[in-house]
């Protein structure tokens, strides 16, 4: 038995946009000021989060946290994600599309889809096709090879690496803000702003490493929070039993 599906592509892609909204093209327009002391002495705004980001892209695991607003298609995602290739967690799009992902190594990876996504990616199938598609999958796991193209969409919010690897040091015109406290840790405030009603707030933790542990991005395309958490812990990722598997052609 096997299964052919086709998870949309363009809200991930938002969420990947959306986690570098301090790595890429925002970097390029920073620049360097005096800062006061604080939490990071008289480290720029920059520096600090230059540290943050490199030390969230080695860290060995962690919980990634996702709430995007897109009007087209809002995204949430509730992953927790290893350097060893275990990922589980659970993605919606839309307003009730939910599916539920399990990564343990790099080469599979197992999705079960509820009812309201099953139906929405067979929506211009005949009755029967629809009918069928629920009957065949609802309740069971679609296993796929994590190098199909529809898979590393679904795992886009798997790669550490490669959610944050893309961002370069060397910045400005970060403002050091407030200290505040995000899931109890205790974090500082730094926000960039592009002049067009844009502005990206990264919350770093003042206490232990460096870890980024909230971005914020309001205004823009795609406004939004992503929430880091759960640094050093153990992911628990297995593999569903057999009986519940359906694998894709």
């Amino acid at each position: 038995m096997h299964a052919a599906l086709r998870p949309r592509r363009a809200a991930l892609t938002a969420v990947l946009c959306t986690a570098l909204a301090l790595g890429t093209t925002a970097c390029a327009r920073f620049s360097a000021e005096p800062e006061s002391d604080g939490p990071f002495g008289k480290l720029t705004g920059a520096q600090i989060v230059n540290e943050a980001f490199m030390a969230t892209k080695n860290a060995k695991s962690l919980t990634v946290d996702v709430d995007l607003r897109s009007p087209e298609e809002p995204v949430k995602g509730y992953l927790s994600l290893d350097g060893r290739g275990k990922c589980a967690g659970t993605l919606t799009m839309g307003t009730n599309d939910t599916a539920e992902l399990v990564k343990v190594d790099d080469r599979n990876v197992y999705l079960r889809f509820d009812e309201a996504f099953l139906r929405e990616q067979v929506k211009d199938e005949s009755p029967e096709v629809q009918e069928a598609t629920v009957k065949q999958l609802k309740g069971r796991w679609v296993k796929s090879p994590v190098s199909d193209p529809d898979s590393k969409d679904m795992l886009a919010l798997c790669d550490l690496k490669g959610l944050l690897g893309e961002f370069e040091p060397g910045a400005s015109d970060i403002v050091k803000g407030a200290e505040t406290t995000v899931g109890g840790q205790q974090a500082l405030t730094l926000t960039e702003s592009d002049g067009d009603g844009e502005s990206t707030t990264v919350h770093v933790a003042t206490e232990g490493t460096p870890y980024i542990l909230k971005i914020v991005t309001k205004g823009g395309e795609e406004p939004g929070t992503i929430t880091f958490s759960h640094y050093g812990k153990p992911v628990v990722a297995e593999a569903p039993a057999a009986k519940d598997v359906v694998e894709t052609d």
